[in-house]
């Protein structure tokens, strides 16, 4: 890992209306616009679905490391990240993200280490330990049939 601080510059181009595009060096161009619930057009990313996908994507590259750390074998994992938009003190913000985690494991994992290491990935994203909205994290262990 490279030493601290790290920098993630992103560049965003748009007209008074329309789509716009996000970019970033060595990635594609990301489409962009307000969600329906902001009269956009939907079909595209939003700011708002793009900050729920960073703590999902976040969650399950944090498990993967701890995964690793742990010596945990596992076969899939699917994040849910829902926000919730709320208007507080007149700001609008997000007040809450609720994360789903549904782990995959082969039989004979240690389900109690599997539920501990999704516990440690949601301590330790870094997205959102930089959020203010309150976090939630409810976890399945999934059993793969054998045969």
């Amino acid at each position: 890992m490279h030493p601290y601080p790290h920098h993630y510059p992103v560049t965003a181009s748009g007209g008074a209306s329309g789509i716009v595009t996000l970019r970033s060096a060595g990635v594609d161009d990301l489409p962009s616009a307000p969600p329906p619930e902001f009269d956009g057009p939907g079909g595209v990313w939003s700011p708002e679905s793009l900050l729920c996908a960073a703590v999902a994507d976040c969650f399950i590259l944090s498990f993967r490391g701890v995964a690793r750390a742990a010596r945990l074998e596992w076969q899939n994992l699917e994040c849910e990240v829902t926000g919730t938009l709320e208007r507080v003190d007149n700001v609008t913000r997000f007040t809450r993200f609720a994360t789903r985690a549904t782990l995959t494991v082969a039989p004979g994992v240690d389900e109690a280490k599997a539920r501990t290491a999704l516990d440690r990935a949601e301590h330790v994203c870094l997205v959102s330990n930089s959020l203010n909205g309150e976090r939630t994290l409810e976890t399945h262990v999934l059993v793969q049939p054998s045969g």
